[in-house]
């Protein structure tokens, strides 16, 4: 799989309403998975929301999202980062090179859904998701 770069929104709890409407518009395939689906809804009412969506258009677009789970802040303004993804292991160095003068808010390691995950914000103030592939 090559590498790729695109927008991930972050919703309060209306994430798969906001894909289904977005396939509305741009058409698509749409994946999604629950909190649940992972044992990761800790019985607090995040069992349905969205750990993670993803809209795949027929024009090459991908959009991803998921919903803010209970306890963590929501803040609109700041729900939209950007997705690097992809089975590179240059994912790894751009990490690196992105938190330089930021601050890696999730660290760069295996997640339970078996890719390694890291988060950060850069010098400028862009939040970013890294995402190697582990398959």
């Amino acid at each position: 799989m090559a590498s790729r770069l695109n927008p991930y929104i972050q919703f309060d709890g209306s994430a798969r309403e906001a894909l289904e409407f977005y396939q509305s518009v741009f058409g698509g395939e749409l994946t999604t998975s629950t909190f649940g689906e992972f044992g990761a809804g800790h019985g607090g009412g995040d069992d349905n929301k969205l750990m993670h969506g993803q809209l795949e258009t027929p024009s090459g677009y991908t959009l991803m999202a998921s919903d803010t789970p209970q306890g963590m802040p929501y803040n609109p303004g700041e729900n939209v980062m950007v997705s690097l993804s992809g089975d590179d292991g240059d994912l790894r160095e751009h990490f690196a090179k992105l938190s330089e003068g930021g601050k890696v808010t999730v660290p760069l390691e295996k997640q339970m859904w078996g890719d390694e995950f890291g988060q950060l914000i850069d010098r400028f103030g862009v939040s970013w998701l890294v995402n190697i592939s582990g398959r």
